[in-house]
């Protein structure tokens, strides 16, 4: 368990869960679902005798290191990677792979994001302590796939050859980004396909051999810093070095092109919580099929949710399949059908109204 480590990543902003998720505070910072814990708060929970709590490290940007401090005060500094500015996933996995394999190069290593819903927290917890068992003595990397129960645009797809195995890993054979609807529906018919949930698993020097093999340039940078990990000399040293960094996922540039890539399939009652959309899934809904959080009174309303501040009545009538969602200086009302627009509502406030409301 000593060599167990976990990385979770949470240095997003969550533009699809805009006004909720806002630049100062973004959504794994929150207490999305109303349970008492951010999103945060309960992904490390989850990680509960995976790994002693000194192992795990948090790959943030630098505008969050005090809310990330305040939130998870078991962390010294050492385990909060300060990221100067995004530049996708790729980078982020590389600086905790070589930041972690210079402190203990055998090192089996679990990737999160931060922002993800787990009902099963027993099984999850199980088919990860299974995973990591395999990458300390395989130079394999594994990714978590959750068994598909709907057709959904929303996720990417991961194509397992099923006559090529290692017990319970099965051989990735492609790499999907959202499909389209009727792609999807192709997928979940043919039985070979699994959602991506963007949780891996691996060895230390296996993630470092193939960040070396497949992203050379990020290979350098990082293995050039890897002196000034544990030093005062390490934030000025991933300050000038990310700046040089490409914007590359993971996905591309390592998990797509890799021969060694095994998926486990998996059911624990995932779901990606990065949209209103899947918010509304995973939320308590009253008789109407309503999701209502705040002090909210509604007539004549269906399939709607809506969030909203305690201290503020809000009264809806003849709604259906909207979204009202107000935070701060915000009130966002829209269709449940057009929440892929949030983003570009985002993007226009931000162009058009000025950056205080972003």
């Amino acid at each position: 368990m000593n060599n167990n480590y976990v990385v979770i990543m949470a240095g997003g902003i969550g533009s699809r869960f805009w006004p909720f998720s806002r630049e100062k505070r973004p959504k794994q910072f929150q207490d999305i679902l109303g349970v008492g814990r951010t999103m945060i708060q309960q992904t490390v929970d989850r990680f509960e005798g995976v790994c002693p709590k000194e192992n795990i490290y948090i790959v943030t940007s630098k505008d969050y290191k005090e809310i990330t401090k305040e939130q998870l005060p078991f962390l010294s500094d050492d385990q909060i990677l300060l990221e100067p500015c995004r530049r996708n996933t790729a980078p982020c996995v590389a600086y905790a792979a070589y930041k972690i394999g210079k402190k203990d190069p055998n090192a089996n290593i679990v990737v999160a994001p931060a922002d993800h819903v787990i009902l099963d927290v027993p099984e999850f917890q199980l088919r990860v302590e299974k995973a990591l068992h395999y990458v300390a003595s395989h130079d394999i990397l594994i990714t978590l796939g959750i068994r598909p129960n709907r057709p959904d645009t929303g996720y990417g797809y991961i194509q397992a050859l099923n006559d090529e195995r290692l017990e319970v890993l099965y051989k990735v054979k492609t790499f999907t980004e959202k499909p389209n609807e009727e792609l999807a529906r192709a997928f979940v018919l043919s039985g070979d396909f699994v959602w991506n949930a963007g949780i891996f698993v691996w060895n230390a020097k296996a993630i470092k051999k193939a960040i070396e093999t497949h992203l050379q340039d990020v290979h350098q940078l990082f293995s050039s810093a890897e002196e000034s990990f544990y030093t005062s000399q390490e934030e000025q040293k991933i300050d000038e070095l990310y700046h040089q960094c490409r914007d590359i996922s993971i996905d591309y540039g390592i998990m797509e092109h890799a021969e060694n890539v095994y998926v486990m399939r998996t059911d624990f009652g995932w779901s990606d919580l990065g949209t209103w959309k899947s918010l509304y899934e995973q939320a308590d809904k009253n008789q109407e099929e309503n999701v209502l959080h705040g002090n909210v009174m509604s007539y004549e309303t269906f399939n709607t949710i809506v969030k909203t501040p305690e201290d503020k009545l809000v009264v809806v009538q003849g709604l259906e399949n909207y979204i009202v969602a107000e935070y701060d200086n915000v009130l966002m009302i829209c269709e449940k059908d057009h929440e892929q627009r949030v983003k570009q509502f985002l993007a226009n406030a931000k162009d058009q109204k000025g950056k205080e409301f972003v």
